[in-house]
């Protein structure tokens, strides 16, 4: 197993707080050693279509602080996935940056050397433990729970550089969906945009990509939306509940990080993952399936039996 660096990025730690505690319960369950590199820095996704250097100084110091560390590096955000590899395998190529950015980055005693690897959560979870370990990992399975996987645009393009998955027909990310006995099911426009990177430059658009999403997911028969990146979370859960108040267009369709998803099928406990209670109550009735397993329904049969001959028992006496 590859030792990790955990790239937490800047958004998790402010705005997502559960996918940072879930993904680390995750990782402990599994047995994944990863460390913490107090020093990393912003991915230099926020600069890319700015200032090209900024962008690449930024992701080349990150993977000198891993190389430094010995580790490569695991990413949460797909946009720091997208960003961290992207730089890097330009700098492999150019070697003129690469003397540019090592000229500044000398000035903290750093090197980027290229020999560190960037990979992302999903593809630790199935390239390196792989399907049939977690196979053996889960204690019970969801029924009857329909998920919509939603890839995102960072982990897939581009393709020749990313090497996620199959851009035109990717699977990865459904076959993990199946280890938790849930249906991966298939949708219209399940590649598209979520509609984040247009947020706060055409909030119209942004909304009309989010609100085509929600309405071919629920279609679909989704339950829910299961994402793998803070971004796409942000946008069908909190944006979602701004187009209900701004549009009066109501889904009601949860999304919930895959890190969650997995998590409860391991046996960790809904608090540790960050999963809160709804207040909605066609939410609550969703939430429950992912509670309401085969394991608990046989469990609550038995106990009902259990108390119907017992009131037996007590009126024969």
């Amino acid at each position: 197993m590859k030792k990790f660096a955990l790239f937490i990025g800047c958004n998790i730690s402010a705005k997502v707080e559960q996918y940072e505690s879930s993904a680390r319960a995750v990782l402990k369950k599994l047995d994944i050693d990863t460390a913490d590199i107090k020093e990393f820095n912003c991915c230099g996704y926020p600069m890319k279509n700015t200032d090209q250097t900024a962008w690449m100084l930024s992701s080349a110091r990150n993977i000198a602080l891993a190389e430094n560390a010995g580790k490569d590096i695991l990413t949460l955000c797909k946009c720091c996935f997208g960003s961290l590899k992207k730089a890097n395998a330009i700098l492999k190529e150019d070697n003129g940056l690469k003397v540019k950015i090592n000229e500044i980055l000398g000035k903290e005693d750093l090197k980027y050397q290229g020999t560190s690897s960037i990979s992302h959560y999903l593809s630790v979870l199935h390239d390196d433990i792989t399907i049939d370990e977690l196979n053996k990992k889960t204690i019970d399975h969801y029924k009857d729970l329909n998920i919509a996987t939603h890839y995102g645009c960072h982990a897939l393009r581009p393709s020749e550089i990313m090497k996620f998955d199959d851009p035109a027909s990717p699977s990865l990310f459904d076959n993990l969906v199946k280890v938790t006995g849930a249906k991966s099911i298939e949708w219209a426009g399940k590649l598209d945009c979520c509609g984040a990177p247009v947020l706060g430059i055409n909030d119209n658009l942004s909304y009309d990509l989010t609100e085509k999403k929600l309405g071919n997911a629920k279609k679909a028969g989704a339950d829910f939306i299961c994402v793998a990146c803070p971004w796409c979370h942000m946008q069908f859960d909190k944006i979602q509940d701004q187009i209900a108040s701004k549009r009066n267009s109501e889904y009601n369709l949860p999304s919930i990080l895959y890190t969650q998803l997995l998590g409860l099928r391991l046996g960790i406990e809904k608090e540790e993952l960050g999963i809160d209670s709804q207040n909605n109550e066609r939410l609550n009735q969703v939430y429950s399936k992912l509670f309401d397993t085969k394991e608990k329904k046989l469990k609550k049969k038995k106990n009902v039996e259990k108390k119907i001959r017992k009131e037996e028992t007590q009126g024969v006496e």
